[in-house]
């Protein structure tokens, strides 16, 4: 927030009501925030169920540990904080699980529709 080690009321003065709606300031903020990761996260799985299908035409297998690398390295790089870079590789692991999970399971309802046939 830009603010040092400082005392809450050199932020904001003592005045509770004033720190109250700081802090419904800041969680109508998360909450934006909230719904843009939300619609970035979708955007991305988009995008890894095109490349699962790709994958699928050049019988490649889902799990590609060289890129899953690369990722995680490319978010590490950019990542400007408060969060390390281990954080954001932690977050970056969960949603490349995710989508790998999106992958397999859209893998599979194909091939049951196709055995099905």
């Amino acid at each position: 927030m830009g603010h040092d080690n400082g005392a809450i009321e050199d932020w904001w003065g003592a005045d509770p009501a004033a720190i109250g709606k700081r802090i419904e300031a800041l969680r109508d903020e998360i909450d934006r925030l909230d719904e843009q990761l939300v619609l970035l996260l979708s955007g991305r799985a988009r995008c890894a169920l095109v490349i699962g299908q790709l994958k699928k035409h050049l019988q490649m297998e889902i799990y590609q540990p060289a890129r899953e690398e690369a990722v995680l390295k490319h978010v590490r790089a950019v990542n400007p904080g408060p969060l390390d870079a281990d954080a954001i590789a932690r977050l970056f692991e969960r949603i490349i699980d995710e989508a790998r999970r999106l992958e397999r399971a859209v893998q599979a309802r194909e091939r049951e529709s196709d055995s099905g046939k």
